[in-house]
């Protein structure tokens, strides 16, 4: 634990720093689903802790997790315009009307933290495979590991949506939206994952 503290101390200080805040903001306003994605974000992190000397995963993409976190905790409380961070409407690519919207910060959160999560399952692939593996079937792998990931995501928002009253989670084009996204980071981060994976072994 020790050598965990020392290893990572700034992350982990880091990251409770934001933790705490957001536990007395969602709890003091009753945001019941964001507290239940508050524990869901302990219970991983821990596991990443718990894991981190035997995982392999660099500290850039542990800082890249964290990041993630503390945009999840942000979206649902910061104040943008008439919204939240999650409903900012950034640019209007395409307006089609309700959650029908490209560009909001929800996307680029969406496809911010997939494009981690495909990085974090090729890292954890990468260093596990046989020497010879095609760098296709890293990539894909990473890609639909991190797509797996997403999907589960939205069972949860879909399970809260069904479950407690006021959750804005949005309609089916949200749900949809979210999906493309999530792909599209998770090729990104496969792909750039690849890309340095590649260019280490040949310094190697």
């Amino acid at each position: 634990m020790k050598e965990i503290w020392e290893t990572y101390r700034w992350l982990i200080v880091f990251t409770l720093a934001y933790l705490l805040g957001a536990a007395f903001v969602y709890g003091s306003r009753g945001n019941w689903e964001f507290i239940a994605y508050l524990g869901v974000t302990i219970f991983i992190g821990l596991i990443i802790l718990a894991s981190a000397r035997t995982s392999g995963l660099d500290h850039m993409v542990l800082w890249m997790l964290s990041i993630w976190g503390l945009l999840h905790m942000l979206g649902g409380v910061l104040p943008v315009g008439d919204t939240v961070l999650y409903g900012w409407k950034i640019y209007p690519f395409l307006d089609r009307g309700g959650d029908f919207y490209i560009l909001k910060m929800d996307q680029v959160i969406h496809f911010y933290g997939f494009m981690t999560a495909a990085i974090v399952m090729h890292q954890l692939i990468a260093r596990r495979s046989i020497a010879n593996v095609h760098p296709g079937m890293l990539i894909f792998f990473a890609a639909v590991g991190s797509l797996g990931l997403s999907a589960v995501n939205e069972i949860i928002e879909f399970l809260a949506f069904v479950i407690l009253e006021d959750t804005g989670v949005g309609d089916m084009y949200n749900t949809g939206l979210d999906l493309i996204f999530n792909a599209a980071g998770a090729l990104v981060g496969a792909f750039w994952q690849q890309a340095r994976w590649s260019r280490s072994r040949r310094s190697s």
